[in-house]
C-alpha cells in the first residue's frame, strides 16, 4: 500500500505542531533559565503606557510582568499551554490566550502596547511570519506601538553564514542531558527589515542588538484592517 506524499502545507502544520509539543515538554526547565526581562524590552517600555498590553509569545511571562506595570490590563499569548500555565503563576492578573501568532484571539484595535519577542523566528514559513505581523497590526489600536525581535544571523553563533537568513534547528538540553530540537528561522537584518516593510505595520526604527534584530512599529493605515495572508 502506498501513501500520498505530504503536501507543503501539511509539512508546515506538522512543524508548527512539533514546536508546540517541544515547548510544552521543556516549559518548566525553559522557564527556570529565563528569569530576567531583556534590557531592550525594558528600554522600549520605559516612558510608554496604555490601557491594554499584549505579550505575544509570552513564554514564562517575564515580559508580561514588566508590561503589566505599564498598562491597566495585560494579555499573554502563547502556543504552549504549559508555558501559559507558568505565566499564570508569574502574572496572575494576565488574561491568558493559547493561540498561534498568525491567528490571534485578540480583538481588532484593542492593544495599546505590545512586545513580540523571540517568537516570530519560530514560525515555520514566511507566509505565516508575515501573517503574524499582519495580525499584530490588526490587534494594535490606532497609535499603538510594539517591539518585535528575532534571532539575527549576525549572532556570533552564526559568524560563518555570510549574513544570510536560513532555517535551522537549535537543541534545548534538558537536565538529564536529552536534547530537544527547536525550529528557528534565523533572520538576516536586511531580510527582517523587508518582512516588516511587507506587513501593514508602520516601521519606526530597526536595529541589531545582542545578536537579535529589533523593530519598533506602530499600527499603520491599512484601510479595512483585514488580516492579510501572504
Amino acid at each position: 500500500m502506498t501513501t500520498d506524499p505530504e503536501s507543503p502545507e501539511e509539512g508546515i502544520d506538522r512543524r508548527r505542531a512539533r514546536t508546540r509539543a517541544v515547548y510544552d515538554r521543556i516549559a518548566e526547565h525553559f522557564s527556570a533559565t529565563r528569569v530576567s526581562p531583556w534590557p531592550e524590552v525594558e528600554d522600549f517600555l520605559d516612558g510608554r503606557d496604555g490601557t491594554v498590553g499584549l505579550d505575544l509569545g509570552c513564554g514564562n511571562g517575564r515580559h508580561a510582568a514588566v508590561l503589566a506595570d505599564r498598562v491597566s490590563r495585560v494579555l499573554a499569548v502563547d502556543l504552549s499551554r504549559r508555558l501559559l500555565g507558568v505565566t499564570r503563576g508569574t502574572v496572575p492578573e494576565a488574561g491568558l490566550i493559547q493561540a498561534d501568532a498568525a491567528a490571534l484571539g485578540v480583538a481588532t484595535d484593542a492593544v495599546d502596547l505590545a512586545v513580540y519577542v523571540a517568537t516570530v523566528h519560530h514560525l515555520p514559513d514566511r507566509r505565516r511570519r508575515l501573517a503574524s505581523l499582519a495580525e499584530l497590526e490588526r490587534a494594535l489600536a490606532p497609535g499603538g506601538t510594539a517591539l518585535i525581535s528575532a534571532w539575527s544571523s549576525t549572532h556570533e553563533r552564526f559568524e560563518d553564514t555570510d549574513g544570510e537568513g536560513f532555517d535551522t534547528t537549535v537543541p534545548w538540553t534538558l537536565p538529564d542531558g536529552e536534547t530537544v530540537p527547536r525550529f528557528y528561522h534565523v533572520y538576516d537584518p536586511a531580510e527582517f527589515e523587508r518582512d516588516l516593510a511587507a506587513s501593514p505595520l508602520a516601521v519606526l526604527e530597526t536595529t541589531v542588538s545582542s545578536g537579535n534584530c529589533y523593530g519598533i512599529v506602530r499600527a499603520g493605515d491599512c484601510g479595512d484592517r483585514e488580516t492579510k495572508l501572504f
